[in-house]
């Protein structure tokens, strides 16, 4: 009976003990796996994951990419810069007429395509490059403006290499800004008008005269104009005499010179002319008080000093 029971126990314990062996083991791999685990985690990257990724992808692209095309690439980097480059045009000087300085007053057909002696006004687009003439004493001279710049195809197109070519003509003057005041009674007479290189023919004669009593013109093209004003004078003389009545030969004179049918299209149009009278010996007997009053500053020194006075003007 105590033999029984010895065995009994012998078992039990021998049972007890593969279990807590069999447990052991189990726990055992648990805890090396949760330590391998938390040793994963816990590892810090000597890296941020988005350099990390951004490293990695570019390597990627780097061996995915053949070198033709990455040497593509470079010449379409340099390719976009040329480009570039190539927009940064030089823009020709846009000139604007001083007092006593000619220019050529010019519109179009559409009223768009302007130039009135400024660089800021109405017209700008023709200023560029604009041919203004000194005036310094009676000689020839010529004055011209042009389409053929940088200036005006950017100004009208937008793109320095896009060519817009004025079409029409509504008018076309030269004049003189103070030529009234600076050179009373002065007489332009046009010798030839060019466009675009070919000289045009003259279907009349031009007057001088003064639309506002202070700027010198000479009506090349006035469609507004029918006969030649009160003040209109010439080489010959005066186209009216003391007593307002017209002369003779006042019919060989007019506003409107030349055809605007050859100015169907038009890039440069070129004037040249011949001043006389610029010392005021053409003047009227009641402009000579006014001539002298503004070639003296009031203490009989002149303000007007030959060619320094133009440079002045145009400094």
């Amino acid at each position: 009976m105590k033999l029984r029971k010895y065995l009994a126990c012998l078992t039990a314990a021998l049972m007890m003990s593969a279990a807590f062996t069999a447990c052991g083991g189990s726990s055992s791999e648990n805890t090396t796996a949760d330590n391998t685990s938390s040793e994963v985690v816990q590892e810090a990257p000597e890296t941020s994951p988005v350099a990390a990724n951004g490293d990695a992808d570019a390597s990627a692209a780097e061996a995915d990419t053949p070198a033709d095309d990455a040497t593509s690439a470079d010449s379409s980097a340099e390719s976009g810069q040329e480009v570039t480059q190539s927009q940064d045009v030089e823009f020709e000087p846009a000139n604007t007429a001083q007092p006593g300085q000619a220019y050529l007053a010019i519109v179009d057909g559409q009223w768009w395509i302007q130039y009135w002696g400024s660089a800021e006004k109405d017209g700008y687009m023709l200023s560029y490059n604009a041919g203004i003439a000194d005036i310094q004493g009676d000689g020839s001279y010529t004055v011209s403006v042009t389409a053929d710049t940088n200036g005006f195809r950017y100004d009208t197109t937008g793109d320095p290499t896009d060519q817009y070519v004025p079409e029409g003509l509504s008018f076309m003057s030269v004049m003189i800004p103070d030529g009234e005041t600076l050179y009373p009674g002065a007489v332009i007479t046009i010798d030839s008008i060019t466009v675009d290189g070919k000289e045009l023919e003259l279907t009349a004669k031009n007057y001088t005269s003064s639309d506002d009593g202070a700027e010198t013109r000479t009506n090349i093209y006035n469609s507004y104009v029918s006969s030649p004003s009160d003040d209109a004078r010439s080489e010959e003389g005066a186209l009216y005499d003391a007593d307002g009545n017209a002369v003779d030969n006042i019919g060989d004179y007019s506003a409107q010179i030349i055809n605007p049918e050859d100015f169907a299209t038009w890039t440069t149009v070129e004037v040249s002319f011949t001043i006389t009278g610029t010392d005021g010996s053409n003047a009227p007997a009641d402009a000579d008080a006014d001539a002298n009053d503004a070639a003296t500053d009031g203490d009989g020194s002149s303000v007007i000093d030959g060619d320094a006075a133009v440079d002045d003007e145009i400094e």
